[in-house]
């Protein structure tokens, strides 16, 4: 099985992704040598920084050889529904898979250059670097984030089928789902994209921008975590997540939440520098339309999202009371608005 929730929550997207790449490979190839069947399990989430994602793509985007027709791996939350809720959504959900395995198996994806390797490594150390910069070496992070965000309140709402925490600590405590969760909640989607603005913006500095568009172009693997971030970062706001801030932050926090807006700013940058754009998710509008719709009835959601969650707090209210059963649908209706939150 290979994990991508925790992986990603400890080291970022960038290096998680290439390390679980890289031990595929050793797998497929200890198991070729050994003559042992391959079946490799994918415990993935809903979210990018859970390893989700649209099946077809991330299933031709793994290594050669370890799609050898045979693949598994996990829906989890409201992903069953969605996915798997209506019959018609269903068998389209089935056949794409089975259409990407197929393919995966006759017609595997080329093996990275030893180039394009190289520079993966780089973005790698670069990505995992910047990440741990914000998340383990702050001192202020653990707190901001329980201040800016639902972490506090998810663990007393029914929404899992596990307790929010593994055990008293900071971080490295706190499982992924809420971990995710909460930061999906106030649109800074923050583990998806932190980490590959510095990666991207180094490499590019470096003058490594020809080679990044020569692996976008010719490499599913990239290809894939390009687009998925570009995805994450078209349904992040910076707005909504200062609005969060605004209403829930200690004012010594402040500057931390501003930090991170402006990582957030520059990985949109960067992520337009590299794909040629003008505006994120432009050669799929009716992505964006999808977007703008569900925006329309998300914004409000999040206003009241963040006045319950301040008037929940200062008031230190009862689970069954009506101020917490409204935060609750506030939530719900954010997680069922973006489609890829647990």
């Amino acid at each position: 099985m290979i994990g991508y929730s925790d992986s990603a929550k400890d080291a970022g997207t960038t290096a998680a992704a290439w390390a679980q790449y890289r031990a595929q490979e050793n797998l497929v190839n200890i198991c070729r040598e050994q003559q042992v069947d391959l079946l490799l399990f994918h415990g993935r989430g809903g979210t990018v920084g859970r390893g989700g994602g649209p099946a077809h793509a991330a299933i031709l985007s793994q290594p050669p050889g370890s799609v050898a027709g045979r693949f598994r791996t996990t829906e989890q939350g409201e992903m069953i529904r969605f996915k798997f809720g209506l019959p018609d959504i269903a068998e389209q959900n089935l056949n794409l898979y089975l259409s990407a395995v197929l393919e995966a198996t006759l017609l595997p994806p080329p093996l990275p250059e030893p180039g394009w390797r190289v520079l993966m490594d780089e973005l790698a150390a670069d990505g995992v670097k910047a990440y741990r910069s914000v998340v383990r070496d702050n001192p202020q992070f653990v707190e901001y984030f329980r201040q800016s965000t639902p972490e506090q309140e998810l663990g007393r709402l029914p929404l899992g089928s596990r307790p929010a925490k593994r055990r008293a600590g900071g971080i490295e405590s706190l499982r992924a789902i809420p971990w995710i969760f909460g930061w999906t909640q106030t649109r800074l989607m923050r583990p998806a994209w932190l980490g590959w603005e510095t990666a991207l913006t180094q490499a590019l500095e470096r003058g490594e921008g020809e080679q990044l568009a020569q692996m976008r172009e010719q490499w599913p693997f990239f290809r894939t975590r390009i687009d998925m971030l570009e995805m994450v970062l078209a349904k992040a706001d910076a707005d909504i997540a200062r609005l969060y801030d605004e209403r829930l932050v200690a004012p010594e926090l402040l500057p931390l939440g501003v930090h991170l807006r402006d990582l957030l700013s520059q990985a949109c940058e960067v992520v337009l520098g590299l794909t040629g754009q003008s505006q994120l998710m432009a050669h799929s509008p009716d992505t964006l339309e999808f977007i703008r719709l569900r925006n329309t009835y998300l914004d409000p959601l999040h206003l009241l999202q963040a006045e319950l969650l301040a008037r929940s707090r200062r008031q230190q209210a009862a689970q069954d009371s009506p101020l917490e059963q409204a935060l609750l649908v506030t939530v719900a209706g954010i997680a069922a608005g973006l489609r890829n939150t647990g």
